[in-house]
């Protein structure tokens, strides 16, 4: 099937729906704690480096989705601007999983090089969102 590229509305509504859609971030931790979507689920595609500095792919990432989706789970992919969605979804997709939609913004939106939001994500669109 691919992965489908839904923008941050279209995920709502499927959210809303009644077809047992998971919202899977794939952002940090720490990026997670500061808002994210009700009811999503946080699995870094990425990790800090050894000793806190910079960032890798997090090797365990696959088998974490694994434990708690199957390759059939309907799962809409998020980050913080869209790029490690994608990354994710090439992962995901390389392991058997075929509901995947990847939601182009991401959490606060694509940004232009000043950090100007050009393309709105799910908080700066006003969705719903929390901390807990």
């Amino acid at each position: 099937m691919g992965v489908k590229r839904i923008d941050p509305d279209r995920a709502n509504e499927l959210m809303n729906s009644d077809q047992e859609y998971v919202f899977l971030d794939v952002r940090m931790p720490e990026e997670y704690s500061k808002g994210h979507v009700p009811n999503s689920r946080n699995i870094p595609v990425m990790i800090r480096g050894d000793g806190g500095v910079g960032i890798r792919m997090n090797p365990d990432f696959v088998d974490s989705v694994s434990s708690e989706m199957n390759a059939d789970s309907r799962i809409i992919l998020c980050c913080q601007k869209g790029g490690r969605s994608q990354k994710a979804a090439d992962l995901l997709t390389a392991k058997g999983y075929v509901n995947l939609h990847d939601m182009r913004g991401g959490f606060i939106g694509e940004t232009d090089v000043l950090g100007n939001v050009t393309f709105p994500g799910w908080s700066s669109r006003g969705l719903p969102t929390t901390r807990r």
